[in-house]
């Protein structure tokens, strides 16, 4: 595997950056930190408008048809700008399992939206007392139309869905829901694309340790039509598997580049207490190798899961280890990069605000996308072929 970036990447990093200096305005960053909102509308329909919300896809389908590499050199630039790109992700990940997965009525009506950057789609997974135990949902749908043709009938949902990020300025949840609770948890689930502007949806702020807007989502007699299910009935675990591999692959290296670049810059241009730089203390010197050692391994595992998936695979097991790694390696790069306290808690300067947020948000990544523990269990049963646990 050679992951070195070749001319187009490199003019595709350029290309980037010429972006977010355009674009990723300094309102727009100051916006983000305040609200806690992962997404600009403005940002969003710029990246359309380039081209940028699935530069990989065919161009049939309105993508720019780019190789995997030079979509990673485009994105790697704006992961470490930190540009409000979650919602674009989520939205960009569920027209992926609509394109493989949906029929061709949902690929008419959502696909060309999606990437036109008129619509944003958020994910419905995570319960109340489920944790990362998806299948484990308890939210009802319940068919109350007749058994006729395919989009005849309805469903109407009831519950309650924790972390759903962006839905208050989403058109679509991405929701899973339990359609036969007499069978094993796995078997009977059922995905729905479940448009958010209607009654019976009720959407409740959570803020997060990191500053994250999150939120909790509340379905009273919710309805939905059956032309809106996404893969076969109490087929959904199925379809959330397309879902899940394609987050996992998110290594979260913006973050971890970010961070040490910033802690980089405190050691270059810092003095200790007795005036020598700061980058002349062992201590310190040993801590930023350990980070860069830890950033450069979460990349290549992210990169990876790229090459697999430019090879005609789906990165499961790949995808899992990178993300295993890359959340945990968070948490260990910013427990080191604490040596910057009190300079890594001065939210008032942009580098040392990466340091404090990053801090706080390295927690949180270890449950995205599947807690670690759910990773372990996903290598180790599918690579090395063990048993499930209890």
């Amino acid at each position: 595997m050679n992951f070195d970036f070749g001319p187009s990447s490199l003019a595709y990093k350029e290309e980037a950056r010429a972006f977010l200096a355009r674009e990723l305005t300094p309102e727009r960053a100051e916006e983000m930190e305040r609200t806690g909102v992962s997404y600009n509308p403005d940002f969003h329909r710029a990246l359309s408008e380039q081209g940028w919300l699935a530069p990989g896809w065919p161009v049939e389908y309105g993508g720019r048809g780019l190789d995997p590499m030079d979509v990673v050199a485009f994105q790697e630039e704006l992961a470490e700008a930190g540009a409000p790109t979650y919602a674009a992700a989520t939205t960009m990940m569920i027209a992926g399992v609509i394109r493989e997965v949906g029929t061709e009525q949902q690929k008419a009506e959502i696909l060309p939206r999606a990437l036109g950057g008129e619509i944003i789609i958020v994910l419905g997974f995570t319960e109340p007392g489920c944790g990362s135990d998806v299948a484990a949902a308890a939210t009802r749908a319940v068919r109350v139309k007749g058994e006729g043709e395919v989009g005849a009938a309805e469903w109407v949902i009831n519950g309650h869905k924790m972390f759903t990020t962006n839905a208050h300025v989403a058109d679509y949840i991405f929701l899973l829901a339990r359609t036969d609770p007499d069978v094993p948890k796995h078997k009977g689930l059922t995905t729905f694309l479940v448009p958010m502007r209607q009654a019976g949806i009720t959407i409740q702020p959570i803020r997060t340790i990191s500053g994250e807007r999150t939120n909790a989502t509340f379905y009273d007699d919710v309805r939905v039509s059956d032309a809106w299910r996404i893969g076969g009935e109490n087929r959904g675990w199925d379809t959330m598997g397309v879902a899940l591999t394609l987050e996992r692959t998110n290594s979260f290296g913006g973050d971890h580049r970010r961070i040490v670049a910033a802690a980089e810059r405190w050691a270059a241009e810092g003095l200790a207490a007795d005036g020598r730089p700061l980058i002349e203390d062992d201590t310190v010197r040993a801590r930023l190798a350990r980070a860069a050692t830890e950033t450069r391994v979460a990349r290549l595992l992210g990169l990876r899961s790229v090459w697999v998936y430019a090879n005609g695979g789906l990165p499961g097991v790949e995808g899992s280890m990178a993300k295993l790694f890359a959340s945990e390696s968070l948490v260990r790069l910013t427990d080191d990069l604490a040596l910057m306290a009190p300079d890594g808690l001065r939210t008032g300067d942009p580098g040392h605000a990466d340091v404090e947020q990053g801090i706080r948000r390295a927690q949180a990544t270890t449950i995205y996308g599947g807690t670690s523990e759910v990773q372990r269990s996903i290598i180790a049963q599918r690579a090395l072929g063990l048993p499930r646990s209890s």
